[in-house]
């Protein structure tokens, strides 16, 4: 049987209850979980069930079988990977799009999904202060994707019509999101044809080594047609010096994609437009992740076309059970056409209530005291001999490691202070060595919970390596 409009009411209560209890609750459990693989399914029936069961028995299997198995991305312990938010809006927005269970494929199909996510991203090229060719009321626009990946598969797919002909070639850094790669596999280019062009001391792409490749490969007769710049790699937030290579994609008639999916919201605080958006006005396209560091739970990719001519060309298939009036007079967008998918959810209703409810200074206060917390933290590496930063501080990113102390000692540190279940810390690998990352970007985290874990590592670390004085 369906559940009735009452049941619906009851149980909607109940659920937002639970989630507001688990919220409550985070700062208790383990970061980490610690089940066994295998431990899950373990505990589920073998068979689906036949007939249906009491919602009151759906939850109280949330506590017993799901909680146990999860890493608490939104817990204020949490450090590692990169910033995956969430906030209260955001959810309710989530919620509100599923109950009105649109489809947004076409402006016909919803008006109110394409046009709210058409204005809410041209709101975001003057928040984050991005240059008008990405506005929608000119050549260009915006559009919200699942995922950085999916942006840059758009991207490497409308760079590879635009260019035509056979032996293409693109280029990024060692540095850069393994999406990349996967992009230009799944456009059939093969990963042999992506040059991946060494970094400088800081983990940036060496622009002299890009020009050098881009020359060879013109000699040998083939034909550079794109290239991604990253501004904050996952690694260790490193920015490839954008303008240097956007000066020379338009000379050599290649498409720059910049994938600032890890940093590019924090140019919403006008103090650091200079270190993210220098150079975009010579980019393609550009995207960043609203549902990193902006408060907006997961999928909520923001990304831009300078030309969006060039996307729809590449992206646009039109079976007849499509065609519409609205369509056909060319008034309207149609987001099926920026995307590999057909079907698409409200995203941008989420994104909205964010805006609305936090407004940029809420946002920017957010932001900026992460970045204050990750500037203390610096401090307090900087003045314990034990540890060594292994690159430039980021925004929100501290990469380090033992002083004079093998990678092993390194890794066993981080996981004692995992083992803790009072935070939860990973790792990346920077010239050969194991690197501990510190991502402080968690919008339950405060000052406290950071003091917590560099008490932490200050406890579990080793007394400084010892150098005998010569005789």
């Amino acid at each position: 049987m369906h559940m009735t409009p009452e049941e619906f009411r009851r149980h909607g209560r109940e659920v937002v209850d639970w989630i507001a209890a688990y919220l409550e609750q985070l700062e208790e459990l383990p970061v980490a979980s610690t089940v066994e693989p295998g431990w899950v399914r373990a505990q589920l029936p073998e068979h689906a069930p036949e007939h249906g069961e009491p919602f009151a028995d759906v939850l109280a299997d949330l506590d017993r079988v799901i909680v146990p198995g999860l890493l608490h991305w939104q817990s204020p312990g949490f450090f590692g990977y990169f910033s995956a938010n969430s906030s209260g809006p955001s959810i309710l927005g989530e919620l509100l799009s599923a109950g009105l269970g649109v489809q947004g494929m076409l402006w016909s199909t919803s008006p109110a999904v394409t046009e709210l996510e058409t204005h809410v991203l041209d709101w975001l090229v003057e928040l984050l202060d991005l240059p008008e060719r990405f506005r929608s009321t000119g050549t260009g626009g915006g559009v919200i994707q699942d995922s950085a990946s999916s942006a840059v598969l758009c991207a490497v797919i409308a760079a590879r019509e635009r260019a035509g002909g056979a032996a293409l070639v693109g280029y990024t850094s060692t540095q850069t999101h393994s999406s990349v790669e996967k992009a230009f596999r799944i456009a059939g280019l093969g990963a042999e044809s992506l040059r991946l062009v060494p970094v400088d001391e800081a983990f940036a792409l060496d622009l002299d080594a890009l020009r050098a490749l881009v020359a060879e490969d013109h000699a040998a007769g083939l034909t550079p047609f794109f290239c991604c710049a990253t501004v904050g790699s996952t690694s260790s937030e490193a920015i490839d010096p954008v303008r240097a290579i956007g000066e020379l994609c338009r000379r050599e008639g290649i498409w720059l994609h910049v994938d600032s999916a890890m940093l590019g919201v924090a140019a919403i605080c006008p103090e650091h437009r200079p270190l993210l958006n220098d150079g975009l006005e010579l980019a393609d396209s550009y995207c960043t992740n609203a549902h990193k560091w902006l408060l907006v739970n997961f999928d909520c990719t923001l990304f831009w076309v300078a030309d969006r001519a060039a996307l729809i060309s590449s992206l646009s298939v039109l079976p007849e059970y499509l065609r519409n009036a609205a369509s056909e007079s060319g008034a309207v967008i149609d987001y099926r056409d920026w995307q590999v998918p057909l079907g698409r959810r409200f995203r941008a209703l989420k994104l909205w209530m964010v805006l609305r409810h936090y407004g940029a200074d809420g946002l920017r206060a957010v932001l900026r005291e992460h970045v204050s917390m990750t500037r203390e933290a610096e401090t307090w590496l900087a003045a314990d001999d034990r540890f060594e930063l292994l690159a430039p501080p980021g925004l929100n990113l501290l990469c380090f490691g033992l002083r004079n102390r093998p990678d092993e000692e390194t890794e066993r540190l981080m996981a004692a202070v995992n083992a803790t279940g009072e935070a939860f810390l990973t790792h990346t690998k920077l010239d050969g060595r194991f690197a501990i990352r510190l991502m402080i970007g968690s919008a339950r985290t405060e000052r406290r919970h950071v003091e917590r874990v560099w008490e932490l590592l200050q406890q579990h670390a080793p007394e400084p390596a010892r150098i005998s004085s010569p005789d």
